[in-house]
């Protein structure tokens, strides 16, 4: 697990619901682009379905973060762009379902015209810092 500090609220700052204002630590830096709803041949899934789509983009997420060393316990900021406010509840559940919520990352959420392909709903990125001496 990474030796990262989590500070909810700072002075000064109103708490916020599900994410902390900051989050350091020493180490090794991993930037993941962002991820979409792509199975392993490139094709989207949960067409229509925003549930379905965070999911997957959580696994895509999972797997580039195993891919550096690293896990959802490293993870710092996740960075959220949806094409609909409304699918962040669902967003929400799927990022609930991996990552520990009693110490949760920096995050931002945007909701945006459109991603790349009509089809997709919700694109995620995650920084991630992997303690010194395990990178």
């Amino acid at each position: 697990m990474s030796d990262l500090t989590h500070l909810a609220a700072p002075e000064g700052v109103a708490p916020g619901s599900g994410y902390s204002h900051v989050v350091l630590g020493t180490g090794t830096f991993v930037a993941v682009s962002g991820q979409c709803a792509f199975d392993q041949e490139g094709r989207i899934v949960g067409v229509g379905d925003p549930a379905a789509q965070a999911r997957q983009v959580f696994e895509n997420l999972r797997r580039c973060l195993a891919a550096a060393g690293a896990t959802f316990d490293d993870v710092v900021k996740l960075t959220y762009y949806v094409t609909d406010v409304a699918h962040l509840p669902v967003v929400r559940a799927a990022r609930d379902a991996v990552l520990d919520t009693a110490r949760p990352p920096a995050s931002s959420a945007v909701q945006v015209a459109a991603l790349f392909r009509p089809e997709l709903l919700v694109e995620i990125e995650a920084f991630a810092v992997i303690p010194a001496g395990t990178a």
